[in-house]
């Protein structure tokens, strides 16, 4: 019932930017988490950042350690929409970069809890 479109991935040189964005279709709920993960070969499905709305108390945002200061989580709810603004892009940020949807704002690190995923969009970054 809510589908996922990811945007923004592409090639960019190590130490440049990037704005992904995930749009939302479907279902309006009230409470929600969004998150971004990614994915390089070989590699476990990483948690990158992600954001929670509850009605009645607000949003809070949440970051990796390793995109702590360099990223920057952020939704427009008029759009449907989460963003990934991503800085200082170093090359072991290279991934297919996922967003997911969550109906239940808990557990935000865990792919687990996620019920709606995106199809992924490339990020390279060249050195």
């Amino acid at each position: 019932q809510v589908q996922l479109v990811e945007s923004g991935g592409g090639l960019v040189q190590a130490g440049g930017s990037l704005r992904l964005s995930c749009a939302a279709s479907g279902r309006t709920v009230s409470s929600y988490t969004v998150g971004w993960f990614r994915q390089a070969p070989g590699k476990e499905r990483e948690f990158v950042a992600a954001i929670t709305w509850i009605s009645w108390t607000g949003s809070s945002t949440y970051y990796a350690d390793s995109v702590k200061g360099r990223f920057t989580i952020s939704r427009d709810n008029t759009k449907n929409t989460v963003y990934l603004q991503m800085n200082s892009l170093k090359p072991e940020d290279t991934a297919v970069s996922y967003c997911a949807a969550a109906f239940r704002p808990s557990a935000y690190a865990d792919p687990g809890g996620y019920g709606y995923w995106g199809q992924g969009t490339q990020v390279t970054v060249s050195s």
